[in-house]
């Protein structure tokens, strides 16, 4: 018989990692939950008691990523909206998945700073990340694991998922300023041209190799570019930020260097990491001038 402390304990850490019962063969979280995951940490080799922890939940992904199809289409349904305090607004895009979809991806409490039951919260900055990760599910358990968070990620195949309202301020940017005024976006990119072939082998073909990029007036050594349909759908996502949220269709003067504006939180606009600090160098390479004419159109 499962305790009570059994049965509260895996809902909450379902929520907070998004492990679902149907991963131990159960429909909800009762007894069958409970012995279905004692006989998988026996089986594993961890402590059999019957809760789904960050040491089992690990395990059980691993697991469930071995015996995925690397063709595996995702998401079965999609929205063309995105959530910004509780509302939906349109974007011009039509694979979106939110953090309360089947599918979804979510940020775990405590990662963020809540602004719920306040007013709604004023955004001008939007800033690019890439996620130097091979899929936008596994930058969501980094995120998840490292205790930080962003607005929405784009996956290789251009799905956009939303994982946290955009009311809430993620911590994405390493500067107050600049996290409490602004969204921000992980596309999918793992960087290093070594994963080339894996992408092919995925069935994603091959990302272009970008070179003679400079950064901080550095130049970086050979490495991937985004999908050509990533970039249309955040073309598209900064179009639908700039109409819910009134975010000027503006870039920093800044070329692929640090903004002084940027770091006081004074600009309104569109940036990638690298102008908020000297730590960051993405997005490097990214056509800031094509995607914001692009997304101009789509208004």
């Amino acid at each position: 018989m499962a305790t009570q402390r059994q049965l509260e304990y895996n809902k909450k850490t379902s929520v907070e990692l998004g492990w679902k019962p149907s991963w131990f063969d159960a429909n909800d979280f009762d007894d069958i939950l409970v012995s279905n995951i004692v006989q998988f940490q026996v089986e594993h080799h961890i402590t059999a008691d019957g809760l789904c922890g960050p040491g089992t939940f690990r395990r059980v992904y691993a697991d469930r990523m071995v015996k995925m199809n690397d063709f595996d289409p995702g998401p079965s349904t999609y929205s063309d909206h995105i959530v910004y305090n509780g509302e939906f607004f349109p974007i011009k895009w039509k694979k979106v998945v939110h953090w309360f979809d089947d599918g979804g991806l979510i940020i775990r409490e405590g990662a963020y700073s809540s602004y719920a039951g306040k007013p709604t919260r004023p955004i001008k900055m939007f800033v690019n990340h890439w996620d130097v990760c091979l899929d936008s599910k596994t930058c969501a358990r980094v995120l998840n694991n490292r205790g930080v968070s962003v607005h929405f990620c784009i996956d290789n195949d251009g799905t956009i998922y939303q994982l946290l309202d955009m009311q809430h301020a993620g911590w994405h940017a390493g500067n107050s300023k600049v996290n409490h005024a602004s969204v921000g976006v992980e596309i999918s990119n793992v960087y290093y041209t070594k994963y080339q072939d894996t992408y092919v082998s995925r069935g994603f073909g091959e990302r272009p190799i970008l070179s003679d990029v400079k950064v901080h007036g550095r130049e970086l050594e050979n490495f991937l570019g985004f999908y050509p349909i990533q970039l249309k759908a955040l073309a598209a996502l900064w179009e639908a930020i700039h109409s819910c949220t009134d975010t000027p269709f503006e870039l920093p003067v800044e070329d692929h260097a640090i903004s002084p504006e940027v770091v006081a939180g004074r600009f309104s606009g569109f940036l990638n990491h690298y102008h908020v600090t000297l730590n960051k160098i993405d997005c490097a390479g990214l056509d800031n001038e094509k995607i914001l004419e692009a997304a101009k159109e789509l208004v």
